[in-house]
């Protein structure tokens, strides 16, 4: 079993994704939590290993590798028993990766940008058009959805990196099942896993009340 290194935090959605890629492999991690709301990762020690100073990032026996959707594929391609998470034909591949760049462009951009004031800059706004911007990304994964799962009839990296972003989203603006049925259905699906109520559910339930209270607080102060 090798001895893998993992800086993360529970209530960062990119890292709740490598752990949900490390528990679909088998592998155990090494957790070194960091705090992002203490500037953990603005600490030297840390940019050295990640001048981005970004988590989630994994120590491999010396080998670094930073950013989760680069992670998750690094982890399938050294030490999946097989490619059905990544899987190897071409044209699967594709619709994978697209997946992957969906999330990290469109999902996670999305929830980045409407939290990140609030978290760490004491704003006390809720834009409008920012929580339209999440509604909108839960329009497009719910027209993706022709299948069980993201890319066909099982499950691949495509979904577990999507559904950290959108549990995280989910726990702070519920998905309507009225209006958004196959994702909604998608996330339950997911949510059989048996690793995954402890690796993504609890994380984003600790990123949502980290949300109401800083948003608290925030108003709080502004008075």
């Amino acid at each position: 079993m090798p001895n893998i290194k993992l800086y993360t935090a529970k209530l960062s959605p990119p890292g709740r994704a490598v752990e949900l890629t490390g528990k679909a492999l088998g592998l155990e991690f090494d957790i070194s939590p960091i705090n992002l709301i203490a500037g953990d990762h603005l600490r030297e020690e840390f940019r050295k290993l990640n001048p981005q100073h970004t988590i989630p990032l994994i120590d491999d026996a010396g080998t670094i590798v930073y950013e989760s959707h680069a992670i998750i594929v690094y982890l399938v391609t050294k030490y999946g028993a097989d490619d059905s998470l990544y899987p190897s034909d071409a044209v699967t591949r594709s619709k994978v990766n697209a997946a992957l760049h969906f999330d990290s462009g469109v999902l996670f951009a999305r929830l980045r940008f409407y939290l990140e004031p609030i978290l760490y800059y004491g704003s006390t706004e809720t834009p409008q058009e920012k929580i339209d911007n999440l509604y909108r990304a839960y329009e497009l994964l719910n027209a993706t959805l022709v299948d069980d799962y993201i890319v066909g009839s099982r499950l691949t990296l495509a979904d577990l990196s999507c559904v950290a972003s959108i549990a995280s989203m989910h726990a702070i603006f519920p998905i309507d099942a009225g209006k958004y049925p196959k994702l909604l259905a998608w996330v339950e699906r997911i949510a059989k896993l048996p690793y995954y109520a402890a690796t993504n559910q609890a994380g984003a339930e600790e990123l949502a009340q980290l949300y109401h209270a800083k948003l608290a607080e925030n108003r709080a102060k502004a008075k």
